[in-house]
């Protein structure tokens, strides 16, 4: 059986070697047709402490490695702060 993986954004990163991330997800409402937003928050281990605050991370299914963590992160896709010293610069 294959791993999960999810594409979400950091909320937290006070935690050593730990980020929050947080993933959305729009669906229909089989009924009333409408659409809804349903977010959930995982912990993720970081072992390089390279992720801050807003940044987009792809995280896969490991084995726990705490109570509440299950889960890795495996690639930093999007950068908060290279987009700020742009903006800064730029």
């Amino acid at each position: 059986m294959p791993k999960k993986s999810y594409i979400g954004e950091v909320l937290r990163n006070t935690m050593d070697k730990t980020v929050v991330v947080v993933i959305s997800r729009l669906y229909q409402h089989p009924f009333y047709k409408k659409t809804l937003k349903r977010t959930i928050k995982l912990k993720a281990h970081d072992e390089k402490n390279l992720c801050n605050v807003g940044d987009k991370v792809k995280i896969l299914e490991s084995r726990p490695l705490s109570k509440t963590k299950r889960w890795t992160v495996v690639q930093l896709l999007t950068d908060k702060t290279e987009k700020s010293e742009k903006q800064k610069q730029g």
